[in-house]
């Protein structure tokens, strides 16, 4: 019987004349980023936030951008109807804005029923340092205060509590800057501007028919449309991507008058749709639509929204509201007055691919839109705090006095 020493360990013999030893070792290291495949994807798109397979472009509103269903932009292949009380035009202030970021990203833009006047009048694009870019030290409130210095990738969260269209994006060390980093998603744009428009011009124009004498004609006047479009998706290369703009659908001053008949008008949206899957990954679309002549009420255009993607509402307030001064303790003279609600009755891929209309999504939230010069601005609404009658801290002690005795006197009987 053998003993060996305690605290020793075994070593297990090998044998040197195995052809295993003489193998090479694999390289431990790991791959450099050089090495991997960098994923390309269209100017001016990004993959979604919910799924990495599903790709978005901007609506030239970042705020707008951070409502579409948690996607963090329009999903490619979808398109959204945006739906307008009253006599403004806040709707064609959006479109405008799709437009203009579709020209600055290089997508084809076509527009239907307007001419070139429509193409001069797009927001200026603000570059350089006129942005406003953000610094080490923040003024808030009118006192200044350091920034934290945390990670970059999630400096673009912002604040705790902040609005979804406060968010702003920090750039991305120099490590990490790719191909997809260094293209900016969405941009600021100036309407007091004017944008220029490179040669050749990326926007076309799809006139509209001359309207007919009769008013059961069977020629659709938004065949030229879906013609246009399924000419141009076929003929163009994968990675161009086309942008759709209709201002005012149904308008009678571009529209003839058997435009409204839903044999033409639901045809030409459920073609358009059919363009929307089929070209998934090239085609968008935004319509604009004047509710004051064409109730939501009505059986028309509830098949409209069934039809698109995505649905908004813009509601403005009366011009005595927005006038009237905001009392209340929370409001700051750097905020602009809300200029009218939001509604929000469907949101892209909500319903086919995945998505949610949670707290990111604005489902359910009271949402208000302003309109400044430089953005178009959408932010959770609420009321400010009811005013007891007056009386601040520096009132006068002869002021409330007679306050109170104007208030006994109301009381006695």
């Amino acid at each position: 019987m053998s003993f060996r020493k305690r605290n020793v360990p075994l070593t297990r013999t090998t044998n040197i004349t195995s052809p295993s030893c003489h193998a090479p070792q694999a390289s431990s290291a790991p791959p450099t980023t050089s090495s991997l495949p960098t994923p390309t994807h269209p100017p001016g798109t990004r993959p979604s936030y919910l799924d990495s397979r599903l790709l978005t472009t901007s609506t030239g509103t970042s705020s707008l951008d951070d409502l579409l269903a948690g996607h963090g932009g329009l999903a490619l292949g979808t398109s959204v109807l945006v739906e307008e009380n009253g006599t403004t035009d806040y709707a064609g202030t959006l479109l405008k804005y799709f437009a203009a970021e579709g020209v600055v990203q290089g997508h084809v833009v076509y527009v239907v029923g307007v001419g070139e006047e429509w193409a001069r009048g797009l927001p200026g694009l603000v570059i350089g340092d006129e942005k406003g870019k953000r610094k080490d030290v923040v003024v808030d409130g009118g006192r200044e205060k350091e920034k934290m210095k945390i990670a970059w990738r999630y400096e673009g969260l912002g604040e705790f509590g902040a609005e979804p269209g406060s968010r702003v994006s920090s750039p991305a060390p120099e490590r990490y800057k790719t191909s997809t980093t260094t293209a900016q998603f969405c941009h600021t744009f100036d309407l007091t501007k004017r944008l220029t428009i490179p040669s050749p011009s990326p926007i076309k124009f799809i006139p509209i028919p001359a309207p007919t004498n009769t008013t059961s004609s069977p020629t659709s006047p938004f065949t030229p449309i879906i013609e246009t479009l399924r000419k141009s998706l076929t003929t163009s290369p994968p990675t161009t991507l086309h942008r759709l703009i209709i201002p005012t659908l149904l308008s009678p001053l571009t529209y003839p008058p058997q435009s409204s008949q839903p044999q033409h008008i639901l045809q030409f949206l459920h073609s358009l749709r059919g363009l929307l899957r089929q070209h998934a990954n090239q085609l968008t679309a935004m319509i604009s639509l004047p509710l004051d002549l064409y109730a939501r009420s009505t059986s028309l255009v509830r098949w409209m929204e069934l039809l698109s993607d995505g649905v908004l509402e813009l509601t403005p307030f009366p011009h005595s509201i927005i006038q009237a001064p905001t009392i209340g303790a929370t409001t700051t003279t750097q905020e602009e007055p809300p200029q009218g609600i939001l509604h929000l009755h469907r949101l892209p891929v909500f319903h086919e691919r995945g998505g949610d209309g949670g707290k990111t999504g604005g489902l359910g939230e009271d949402l208000a839109f302003t309109l400044t010069r430089r953005r178009f601005v959408v932010r959770p609404f609420s009321l400010p705090p009811v005013d007891g009658g007056g009386g601040g801290e520096g009132e006068d002690v002869n002021a409330k006095q007679s306050r109170l005795t104007t208030r006994a006197a109301d009381l006695e009987f």
